[in-house]
């Protein structure tokens, strides 16, 4: 049983007169981004004349208004009463949300080449990204640390730096994160769909650039699809939305190919299914709660 966090009163700060900041914490915590989301949803919910948009992060969020239609202090006092309410996250509170099954080809070839020309950049140039990953957090193989990443589900915190990067932290207790340091130096490139490290998180380069996190593999299916053409993009170019949980799942080259055939071809669609659960129960008990996610995915 995991130990719930007290959060310190929200910090509510005004950007010029069109944005609101709130920071919940200053750690990341599955208690803050739970609370963040809670709110923001709630917000969402009451379309408010005014808000523009509506951003949620690790542990904190933003909110942008028109401010010929809605005055900035009247937000506050509107988020002040939501975080009394469902961000104070009662017992019985309900995310809803989807459990989507993401793919993913450990120790590629293709981000394998391109570790081994950034070696120099690394903080264990005669290791692999994997290798260096395992070692730190006490694993005796990589295949451990490969386990350790897709046995629990991930929940999607927010979405940034670039269109459709999902930043996904584990729906594990916080001595069974895996934490791994980004690059001493970043690179100049890493390749589109890497799957990538960095501090307790979890993501999937949309395109390619450079990049500091740790590369472990690559996924077949994109986050990002600018043109729309698969199904899954036709309401949004970014796949991936905030609070979504996903399931890093192992496979082999033989199952990334086919994958990829149905990516080109058009028909490739992600496992999704929509499901509910309670944070608290998630935070009282979260090997059970994940069993129960993970039933659902794969039902």
């Amino acid at each position: 049983m995991t130990e719930k966090i007290q959060l310190p009163p929200a910090r509510y700060e005004y950007g010029g007169d069109e944005f609101v900041f709130v920071e919940l914490d200053q750690a990341m915590s599955l208690e803050a981004n739970f609370a963040g989301m809670a709110v923001t949803n709630a917000l969402r919910e009451e379309a408010i004349d005014g808000i523009v948009d509506i951003c949620p992060s690790n542990a904190s969020y933003m909110v942008q208004v028109d401010p010929d239609r809605l005055d900035p202090r009247e937000l506050v006092e509107r988020l002040r009463r939501l975080e009394t309410t469902v961000g104070a996250l009662p017992d019985d509170y309900v995310l809803k949300t989807r459990v989507v099954d993401v793919p993913i080809l450990f120790n590629d070839p293709w981000t394998h080449e391109t570790l081994m020309r950034f070696r120099d950049r690394h903080q264990d140039p005669d290791a692999t990204d994997l290798e260096y990953a395992a070692r730190i957090n006490g694993f005796d193989s990589v295949q451990g640390v490969v386990d350790a990443m897709t046995e629990a589900p991930w929940i999607v915190t927010m979405l940034g730096f670039v269109p459709g990067l999902p930043f996904c932290y584990q729906l594990v207790p916080r001595e069974r994160q895996i934490q791994v340091p980004k690059y001493v130096r970043p690179r100049t490139d890493t390749p589109e769909r890497t799957f990538g490290f960095g501090g307790a998180f979890a993501v999937v380069y949309p395109v390619r650039g450079a990049g500091g996190y740790q590369m472990f593999g690559m996924a077949p299916a994109p986050v990002f699809d600018l043109s729309q053409s698969l199904p899954d993009f036709a309401d949004d170019i970014c796949f991936p939305r905030a609070n979504d949980v996903l399931r890093y799942r192992a496979i082999d080259m033989a199952e990334f190919e086919a994958t990829r055939a149905e990516v080109e071809a058009g028909t490739f669609r992600y496992r999704i299914r929509e499901v509910e659960f309670e944070p608290a129960a998630l935070l009282a008990d979260p090997d059970a709660v994940n069993r129960e996610l993970l039933e659902v995915l794969y039902r």
